[in-house]
């Protein structure tokens, strides 16, 4: 019959029109866990909002829109005069605005703030990786911003403003604002003492001028930065505004943007400044103590991101698994096929559960929390963002050839997955980080024990990784070549702490069999075959 040839038949229906929130129980069941009771209806129905608008096929049109069409630099206009401009994709700002309006930049203002914008920070990450970076950067500017209370006072409300402004005008004259930051350089990298950008001394207290090269600056079309330079007395923290306050433009000249594997619907630049004006942010000699905290929650932001992308990867893969057929039956109905998702689910709910308790932390603000996060958070970064990548190759192998092309999306979310890892130090920077925590601040090792020492008797395998990671902490003296190892097993056993407590007892039996016992194989589908896993697949299947 004429036509016959066209007719489409077993192919998955879009992942569209579903509430992203509702249906991911181990996000949901974390924000009703570390939420004051009171605050649980507010929050629960801003989430299901929004878990419904990232679910909706306008919103995801955006997400690829924004990433078909990278920002452009305008470095001049038409008459020859430098303005150092991005150009975006109206999709872009359109994301950026829901971002800001769903108070991802407003943690700092709001009750319970760190758990619901880590919420929606996982499920905004799933539509669109990009415009995290902004949104990142902004939160995490507040804490830095606060060692300087006149600095605070006139930024922090715009940085924590639900309101997207993105013309460039005086501070002043802004609802909102988005910050960026400007720390490495092209000799130095994650070495930031080897910085030669000059700070200079003007004549009014407190300010400077810059003179120097940033190798990286992140969301160069954002109205100030934070930024480390070399002032007299050493490396010290400054605040660059992009428009002076007579409505003048700073001197901040874009060279060019990155072309990048992923994440190319931000732009990532590198730029100069010659006698750009600017704020010191804390004092003289002591920027890295004064931005340590932006950089805390960046990395925590890290962690939420490749999370959100690990469970869109899984999402996905469990969506298509449901509705294709192959060999006389539906796929995720295949024994091993089945093996496979449960393990990308295991990982999810993992990395969810961790994110989320950590978003926690930062909450509860506690001595015992701050010195918990000092050590977790290099650890969840360091290995939550390393599982990120075969997570999402994986989960693209479920969809077969049809997950190596672009119109599937699971091209883009593998390119996105090695950012996180990289982004605010890689895997070496944060092993290291990790043991200075060790050897230097002991409660925040006595805070890490304690919280895994809450499930200590719950499974005997928890119970066998706990001693060994002991033995690995008894001798620190030279164990700088065991820092990767050392950080890996830090994060399982506190992973499988947290899901032996909170987790379905099915969950934990699967992490703490494969990742800690002896029953699991290293590759994703080798779950021992006498657990539950069709209840693993049920439990992360999102419902269309």
């Amino acid at each position: 019959m004429a036509g016959s040839t066209h007719t489409v038949t077993n192919q998955p229906p879009p992942l569209v029109g579903y509430d992203a929130y509702t249906c991911d129980r181990a996000l949901s069941e974390a924000v009703e866990r570390h939420l004051a009771p009171e605050l649980l209806a507010e929050a629960g129905d801003e989430l299901a909002a929004l878990g419904k608008t990232c679910g909706s096929a306008q919103v995801q049109e955006w997400g690829v829109l924004a990433n078909e069409h990278p920002p452009t630099l305008r470095t001049h206009d038409r008459y020859g005069h430098r303005v150092d401009e991005v150009d975006f994709h109206p999709a872009w700002h359109r994301l950026l605005g829901k971002g800001v309006a769903a108070g991802l930049t407003a943690a700092w203002t709001r009750p319970g703030g760190h758990v619901r914008r880590a919420a929606a920070f996982f499920l905004w990450t799933q539509v669109e990786a990009g415009n995290g970076c902004p949104l990142s950067m902004t939160h995490a500017a507040v804490p830095a911003l606060r060692t300087d209370p006149g600095l605070a006072a006139e930024w922090e409300p715009r940085l924590t403003s639900m309101i997207y402004d993105r013309e460039l005008r005086p501070a002043g004259q802004k609802a909102g604002a988005l910050f960026g930051m400007g720390m490495t350089e092209k000799q130095g990298g994650s070495d930031v003492r080897a910085n030669t950008t000059a700070a200079t001394p003007l004549a009014e207290a407190g300010t400077y001028a810059l003179t120097g090269h940033k190798w990286f600056c992140s969301a160069p079309m954002s109205d100030g930065f934070l930024v480390l330079a070399q002032a007299p007395a050493g490396l010290t923290c400054f605040l660059v505004p992009r428009v002076l306050e007579d409505g003048s433009r700073n001197v901040f000249r874009i060279q060019r943007l990155k072309n990048k594997l992923g994440n190319r619907s931000n732009a990532s630049a590198e730029v100069e400044f010659d006698g750009t004006w600017a704020r010191r942010v804390g004092e003289e000699g002591r920027g890295v103590r004064t931005i340590i905290e932006m950089v805390a929650a960046t990395r925590l932001d890290c962690v939420l991101g490749s999370a959100g992308l690990m469970r869109q990867a899984v999402a996905q893969a469990v969506h298509h698994c449901a509705h294709r057929e192959a060999f006389g039956g539906k796929l995720v109905d295949k024994p091993l096929m089945r093996n496979v998702l449960a393990d990308l689910a295991v990982e999810s709910e993992a990395a969810t559960v961790l994110a989320m308790r950590l978003a926690a932390a930062y909450d509860d603000g506690g001595e015992q929390e701050r010195a918990l996060l000092r050590i977790a958070v290099p650890t969840a970064k360091y290995w939550v963002t390393k599982r990120c990548t075969p997570l999402t190759v994986e989960a693209s192998e479920c969809l077969g050839g049809n997950g190596y092309v672009e119109d599937s999306g699971m091209p883009r979310l593998v390119r996105e997955s090695p950012l996180n890892s990289i982004w605010e130090g890689a895997g070496n920077v944060q092993a290291l980080d990790v043991l200075r925590a060790l050897q230097r601040e002991p409660t925040a090792l006595n805070a890490y024990l304690q919280e895994v020492g809450k499930a200590r008797g719950a499974d005997h395998r928890l119970d066998t990784a706990i001693k060994a990671l002991l033995t690995e902490l008894a001798d620190l003296d030279h164990i700088e070549s065991r820092a990767r190892r050392l950080t890996e097993l830090l994060a399982l056993v506190l992973q499988g702490s947290l899901l032996v407590r909170f987790a379905p007892p099915e969950v934990a039996d699967a992490f703490c069999a494969s990742r800690l016992g002896v029953d699991g194989g290293r590759a994703f589908g080798t779950l021992p075959p006498t657990l539950n896993l069709r209840s693993l697949v049920d439990r992360s299947r999102p419902q269309a």
